[in-house]
């Protein structure tokens, strides 16, 4: 099969594979329709996160038809489409039987910390992701789900990581009626935050970004109020001006390891890696936050130590949360919200890339070229 194959930090190729087998009585083989790039991927593209390793495929975002199931799977058939959430979860350990299938204990043995992810190097388990022809499934009765037939592909695959963590973000945030709350970053899961939030009673929105064609897609997509913080001194200083002194309610930090804006953090982090990812944007939301607010924090970062203002969060009182999201227990409502309109999420797509031309693909996102937001695959020529 071909597939998607990392060779260094910026290197990577398609190449011939073996397709993958069976190797528990519970996987299953799924032949991959549609995949995506997912903005954490570029964390890997880049060296940031830790034992990434050369010959890994990458690909926590997909969408398929069952291929093979093994002898113990009884809940899927060969020729279902499937979506399947970026999580590999047992779903019977201590953590999947709270719903907490992003911390599950049985499926990586790193599990002190996350659980099992696609496509993410052996700090989360080693599985080879779906940037391919085709992909092992393990716990094929558990993550896995019939795309419903009223459901487009692209919905589909965008509901596998990027939609569900946004909207997970949101959620963290314990979001009243009337409550301001401010976004850092308008990548897709950003984007999905901030019109999450509208869902859940917020009276203002705030999207804060630098690249101009994502603050406008925060305005038609999110319906949000935009600010590009490479036009303020201090962006913190002016979310205080426009919120009467006091900070947001809730803060949404949607950027991850490598945001910019602060030089020395940015060289430290992203370059040197001396740190396990450039804290900027999580500063600044602990910065812009109102004295007992909440900061909600989706942005992936490395295992290693992080400049972290924490004494600041401790002595204003802050309430941090944060998680990779648990996909599959966001999918109910998720699923109820793009039936009745409120949600399209195929509206992020502005890419669609055969997989063979992928290099170009992580290229066009990395360097933001072309005002691209978000990159869909397209293996078996599909």
């Amino acid at each position: 099969m071909k597939a998607m194959v990392y060779r260094g930090p910026y290197e990577i190729r398609v190449e011939d594979k073996d397709i993958p087998r069976i190797e528990h009585p519970n996987d299953a083989i799924v032949r991959v329709t549609r995949a995506a790039i997912c903005g954490s991927d570029l964390h890997l593209y880049h060296g940031m996160i830790p034992d990434t390793r050369v010959g890994s495929t990458f690909g926590h975002e997909f969408v398929g038809v069952v291929h093979e199931v093994g002898p113990s799977v009884q809940h899927l058939m060969p020729g279902a489409r499937v979506m399947v959430p970026f999580n590999i979860f047992c779903g019977t350990c201590y953590f999947c039987s709270r719903g907490l299938y992003s911390n599950c204990h049985n499926v990586n043995p790193n599990a002190t910390a996350v659980g099992g992810i696609y496509g993410y190097s052996h700090t989360c388990g080693g599985y080879d992701g779906g940037q391919a022809e085709f992909v092992r499934v393990p716990f094929a009765d558990v993550g896995p789900s019939p795309i419903p037939e009223w459901m487009s592909e692209e919905d589909a695959v965008m509901l596998t990581d990027a939609v569900p963590t946004g909207y997970f973000g949101a959620q963290l945030g314990d979001i009243g009626e009337g409550d301001t709350v401010v976004v850092f970053g308008a990548g897709p899961v950003g984007l999905v935050a901030a019109k999450s939030a509208w869902l859940m009673g917020a009276g203002r929105v705030i999207v804060i970004d630098h690249l101009e064609y994502r603050l406008e897609k925060a305005r038609t997509f999110a319906h949000a109020e935009t600010y590009n913080f490479l036009e303020y001194d201090d962006i913190v200083v002016h979310l205080k001006k426009i919120t009467e002194g006091l900070g947001a309610d809730v803060v949404i930090e949607a950027v991850g390891a490598e945001a910019v804006g602060n030089l020395t953090q940015h060289v430290a982090a992203a370059k040197l890696k001396l740190q396990g990812g450039s804290p900027v944007a999580l500063n600044w939301a602990i910065d812009s936050a109102r004295k007992a607010g909440t900061v909600s924090v989706l942005g992936a970062y490395g295992p290693i130590f992080s400049a972290v203002k924490f004494g600041d969060a401790m002595q204003k009182g802050l309430t941090l949360r944060m998680n990779q999201c648990p996909v599959k227990r966001q999918w109910p409502r998720l699923f109820e919200h793009v039936r009745n309109g409120y949600l399209k999420p195929s509206d992020l797509i502005t890419h669609r890339i055969p997989l063979e031309h992928i290099a170009e693909g992580y290229h066009l996102f990395s360097n933001k070229l072309d005002n691209c937001i978000k990159s869909l695959l397209t293996p078996n020529g599909a």
